[in-house]
């Protein structure tokens, strides 16, 4: 059956989805149904912390020992959103026990958590607190209805998970040998970038504990220009901000960075030369608009400009002005102008410059603030 809730985004009604842990809980819950009946049940329900109920129709079950132990299948459903889990397989093996505890653990496909500063301690499976509470409140419930003294341990298992969490950031923020299970309102919204900025929000309190100073990026092209780039290879933390730029700075602040350098490419970081801390297309664009008006003060002509207007890439942007002599006096001028809109963001919390550069032209700007921690970081 499907999950029939809906959530905007701009023009769009896409389908929500619901969380791997809401799975595991799901599993869960219908492997104590099996275990205490002795059926497989049609369908099995929960109600997730955000308050919408799911209710799903268990995909396979496996009676280990009757009346003790059994396994269940639930289908991950991320409904319209792009989640590489979607249509994974996530089981659940309850074993009763004598004990009241409610004993939660991975097995294969789940990851293990090797550094510190992530939801569960260093050696957990990385089953989140939010997931760890839906499975123990769905055990709970079934220990309770069918009277039973004891309690239970619940392994959660994703066959799958081993070769998706390559697709992850957990091999990057210290999660091996698997996934995640994740979720803090168990459903899934489509699109959503809460989930990003949490990620990113995770590995910077990672790499806080490492320094105080910290590299950010955009993404790919940035990490591949810093290992070749000024700085040499990285003595500090590097973060990938994807499109979060502003948020990203915020954590820095937050969590105590005392020096910071932005190294991005120039079609992402020209945008912030204009204030923009999102630098998604579909949130501001403006590189053009900015080459154009930094190269009409710098004197560029009307034609010049049209044509900057109407550019393809920032790199025909500044193919355009090394045509008209004046790459020089402009990207000086915006690369000023993205120390600036840092600076307001940044707001004397820690000090923080830029380096901008194309994968065609190398290095196109470095601040004076990047120059500066650049020879003190040397």
């Amino acid at each position: 059956m499907a999950f029939e809730y809906y959530v905007r985004s701009g023009q769009e009604k896409l389908r929500m989805g619901y969380t791997t842990g809401t799975c595991a809980a799901l599993a869960a819950k219908a492997a104590c149904e099996v275990i205490f009946s002795g059926t497989v049940p049609e369908t099995v329900s929960v109600l997730t912390p955000k308050g919408i109920t799911v209710e799903v129709e268990p995909h396979a079950c496996e009676v280990i020992e009757p009346g003790r132990k059994a396994r269940v299948c639930i289908i991950k459903d991320a409904g319209d959103d792009a989640d590489v889990t979607n249509g994974t397989e996530v089981w659940s093996e309850v074993t009763l026990t004598d004990t009241e505890d409610i004993v939660i653990d991975g097995g294969e496909g789940v990851g293990r958590v090797t550094k510190a500063g992530l939801d569960q301690p260093v050696g957990n499976a990385a089953i989140n607190s939010g997931p760890r509470s839906q499975i123990t409140a769905a055990v709970v419930e079934m220990i309770k209805s069918y009277e039973h003294p004891g309690g239970a341990t619940v392994i959660v298992s994703i066959p799958a998970g081993k070769e998706l969490a390559k697709h992850t950031f957990n091999p990057i923020i210290g999660i091996e040998g698997g996934i995640s299970v994740l979720g803090t309102s168990g459903i899934v919204e489509p699109m959503s970038e809460a989930a990003l900025v949490a990620t990113i929000d995770v590995t910077m309190k990672q790499a806080r504990l490492e320094s105080d100073r910290l590299i950010i990026t955009p993404g790919n092209y940035g990490e591949n220009f810093i290992e070749n780039g000024p700085l040499g290879t990285p003595t500090c933390p590097v973060v990938k901000s994807s499109n979060f730029i502003g948020e990203t700075l915020d954590m820095a602040a937050l969590y105590g960075f005392k020096e910071v350098i932005l190294i991005g490419h120039i079609g992402k970081i020209v945008k912030v030369a204009a204030g923009v801390m999102n630098t998604h297309s579909k949130y501001a664009d403006g590189r053009n608009e900015v080459f154009c008006a930094h190269a009409a003060v710098h004197g560029a002509s009307r034609s010049q400009c049209e044509r900057l207007m109407n550019a393809a890439t920032t790199d025909a942007c500044i193919e355009i002005l090394d045509e008209t002599g004046i790459r020089g006096e402009v990207m000086a001028s915006i690369t000023d102008a993205v120390q600036r809109h840092l600076d307001i963001r940044v707001r004397d919390r820690y000090i923080c410059g830029a380096v901008l550069f194309s994968n065609v032209y190398s290095t196109l700007g470095i601040t004076d603030k990047a120059k500066q921690l650049m020879e003190v970081w040397k």
